[in-house]
């Protein structure tokens, strides 16, 4: 097994040994995604690679600040323009999460896979994968420092919204002793941390306090007070003029219940396919029942899409959960 040195060191090696890279992250992109597509092409950027920068849908409206954000092509938008030889994955945990974005890469493609899911299979030729890792900006960051680059504030604020959005306001467990000193180092470039937080943490749209509103009033929970779950249906969405990002964080009011240990949000996608997003106090391994149903994620924070109505589905997740507990 390779050390994370190695690891380091290969996905270095890919880079400066090719060139014309698709740079992806994974559907629905979150704050972690989108700042590791960037700071990925802000690194190749620097070193005279050529690269485009792709997503399966449009990113949020609220990382238009960050640098090269622009220049991400939103696939459902623009379709397969060409097929791509050499591929960065980044905050995918497993292939299938680049979704049609596939349809741009050759079927010999050789591919970078940088994450921190513990839930990744290594499907790329070169690996670069941390567990442990509070979100993948953080390997970026260690990764970037292999190379003789100058940071800039522009990088440093992308780093700084992955490590930010993916530990909750540096409020999650994964906030290391490691993770608060790349930070300090960020802020001394000149990130903005409290214009950041607003931004990402604290402002809310309308429609996002509208569907709020319509997912809490769906609230159940269990008998033993150890479940609760919400959900949202498209006429929830069209009531409230809400799309995808304005859905980010209702998972959170359910798991946050006093005596709750698991959260669960699910979002019919129609009459025939569920997503269901889980969160856990810690007791259950919210990945492992998430990969019983082809998903996947971290310990306390987990997702898979299931086929079936809204009923079926929730009896089947709650069924998985009540056995994990």
């Amino acid at each position: 097994m390779q050390t994370y040195e190695q690891g380091l060191l290969n996905a270095k090696a890919f880079i400066e040994e090719h060139d014309d890279f698709l740079v992806v992250s994974h559907v629905q992109p979150d704050g972690d995604a989108v700042s590791s597509t960037v700071a990925v092409g802000w690194l190749l950027s620097c070193l005279g690679k050529k690269f485009t920068l792709v997503n399966e849908g449009p990113i949020p409206k609220r990382m238009h600040y960050l640098t090269l954000s622009d220049e991400i092509i939103d696939q459902q938008a623009e379709g397969s323009k060409r097929q791509y030889q050499h591929i960065i994955c980044v905050d995918c945990a497993d292939f299938k999460r680049v979704g049609l974005v596939s349809d741009w890469m050759s079927d010999t493609a050789s591919i970078l896979n940088i994450d921190h899911h513990p839930t990744n299979d290594n499907y790329g030729e070169v690996n670069l994968i941390k567990a442990d890792a509070a979100a993948t900006a953080e390997i970026l960051y260690d990764w970037i420092e292999c190379f003789d680059v100058k940071w800039t504030t522009e990088v440093a604020e992308a780093i700084y919204t992955g490590l930010l959005t993916d530990t909750g306001g540096f409020r999650y467990s994964s906030t290391s002793p490691k993770v608060m000193e790349i930070a300090s180092r960020l802020l001394d470039l000149g990130v903005n941390g409290p214009d950041l937080a607003e931004t990402l943490l604290e402002e809310v749209t309308l429609p996002q306090v509208k569907v709020l509103g319509m997912a809490l009033s769906t609230l159940q929970v269990s008998e033993d007070g150890k479940i609760a779950h919400v959900h949202v249906t498209p006429e929830h969405m069209m009531i409230a003029g809400a799309d995808n990002e304005d859905l980010e964080g209702i998972v959170n009011y359910p798991r946050n219940i006093q005596g709750v240990e698991v959260g669960i949000f699910f979002k019919v996608i129609d009459d025939t396919a569920v997503k269901a997003s889980l969160r856990s106090a810690g007791k259950v391994n919210v990945a492992a029942v998430a990969q019983h149903f082809g998903g996947g994620g971290h310990i306390k924070a987990a997702g898979c899409r299931l086929e079936g109505t809204l009923a079926e589905v929730t009896a089947q997740v709650i069924q998985q959960v009540k056995e994990s507990l």
